[in-house]
């Protein structure tokens, strides 16, 4: 169990606020943190990481790592992060990366196994691919089996299918090794596939937390579909207004009325929903 009842003063580009996080976590669950761009989010991980102070308390299990009068260092706290520009050490190999955190050359062949690295293992960090770059640093991560792994948007830079394929893998890890994971992410698709739980915070607080099913699909009453995104243009065609809204990563063109196109502007954030709707579902072509 993770005890987390922390606050912390933090002065943004915006406006000041008060990071104030209380709440409790479960042993080896799976924790998405979501919520807007400055909302506190990573200052939330590396607090719990101990590379930022805080104010109150913080128990990982029977162990005090943060109280009022004790701050527990970062190299005692049994974590792994992963950041999003994966901080390897460039002068020194693939293996060589993940053997510098821990002696263990069994635990770090079986690693490199599972993400299918094992034939890069003498390759140098500036050689490979993204893709081969945030694998290495996952396998760093998981190399003192952590009770919690910190994952601060690692796939953010990743194409869509490499996405799929090294989350895939840190669910595999996150299962094999019973760790604790909380993971920064604004993919829904990412935290509904990965997170038993989503925790999102505004402003420095948290306004949400529930599961992936509850958070993230608003529909209500007899809406069957309901989606959020962004209005990009609205366009008349004949006599009929067509917005454009920008879903996630695909583009959609929705039929609005004559008033409906005067009261939304470009820019606005917009729910599309729909209660009479026969979907067709078919398997996409890569």
């Amino acid at each position: 169990m993770i005890k987390i009842n922390i606050n912390k003063n933090l002065h943004g580009s915006q406006a000041d606020m008060l990071l104030d996080v209380n709440l409790e976590i479960k042993s080896g669950d799976f924790i998405a943190l979501s919520g807007k761009s400055g909302s506190g989010k990573t200052t939330l991980l590396r607090i719990l990481a101990g590379l930022e102070t805080a104010s109150g308390n913080l128990h990982v299990d029977d162990r005090v790592w943060l109280s009022e009068s004790f701050n527990l260092a970062v190299q005692k706290r049994e974590i792994g992060f992963v950041f999003q520009d994966y901080a390897l050490f460039e002068n020194m190999s693939v293996l060589e990366n993940l053997l510098y955190v821990q002696k263990d050359k069994k635990l770090a062949q079986h690693l490199l196994h599972v993400t299918e690295l094992s034939e890069l293992k003498n390759r140098a960090p500036s050689t490979l691919s993204g893709g081969q770059k945030q694998r290495v640093a996952l396998c760093r991560a998981m190399m003192k089996r952590p009770k919690l792994l910190l994952l601060d948007e690692p796939l953010s830079a990743l194409d869509s299918t490499m996405r799929t394929k090294l989350q895939n893998e840190i669910l595999a890890l996150h299962k094999e090794f019973k760790t604790t994971t909380i993971m920064v992410s604004h993919d829904p698709s990412e935290i509904y596939r990965l997170a038993s739980r989503v925790i999102v915070l505004e402003h420095g607080k948290i306004i949400n937390d529930g599961t992936p099913k509850d958070i993230l699909l608003r529909t209500s009453g007899s809406q069957k579909f309901s989606f959020e995104g962004e209005l990009l243009e609205i366009k008349k065609v004949d006599v009929i207004f067509i917005a454009i809204i920008a879903i996630g990563q695909q583009l959609v063109e929705i039929v609005v009325t004559q008033d409906e196109a005067k009261s939304l502007r470009v820019g606005d954030l917009v729910s599309v929903s729909t209660k009479a709707f026969s979907p067709t579902i078919k398997q996409s072509k890569l």
